[in-house]
């Protein structure tokens, strides 16, 4: 049980996070097809953020894991670091793949070494392929 507590935890902080930093970047962007394409991908982090939470309560009455204003506060200022220069869609684009990169990795890491119920290895893997599929996307914006 703790396994599907911790994936799901995790999956949450990593749809937190994707929101956060795609809110943050989206005061940055002007042009309209990639603020849609940012702003569909907010949309995706939070129905499995919805989702996680949900059968997260299966599990425990605790509450999820929420990222904390630290994390917050480091995002926003790496953030700012990598744009401070350059915001043009290219670089902002390959911030955003490598932040979606890292949440890849941390859903397969999660898929190969956690044994996990049913309803949480299957939303892991919706949180895996939601982020390929962003991936794909952004790459035509390099």
């Amino acid at each position: 049980m703790d396994n599907n507590i911790n994936a799901l935890n995790e999956i949450n902080k990593g749809c937190l996070m994707g929101i956060e930093s795609l809110e943050i970047i989206l005061k940055k962007i002007e042009e309209p097809t990639f603020k849609e394409l940012l702003e569909k991908q907010i949309n995706e982090y939070q129905d499995i953020s919805i989702r996680t939470d949900e059968l997260y309560r299966e599990y425990t009455n605790k509450d999820i894991d929420k990222t904390t204003t630290m994390e917050k506060a480091m995002l926003w200022t790496g953030i700012e670091k990598d744009t401070l220069l350059d915001t043009s869609i290219t670089n902002i684009a390959d911030l955003l793949i490598r932040g979606t990169n890292m949440g890849i990795v941390e859903g397969r890491k999660i898929l190969n070494n956690k044994t996990l119920d049913k309803k949480v290895h299957k939303l892991c893997k919706e949180y895996e392929k939601m982020q390929e599929k962003y991936l794909d996307k952004l790459k035509e914006y390099l």
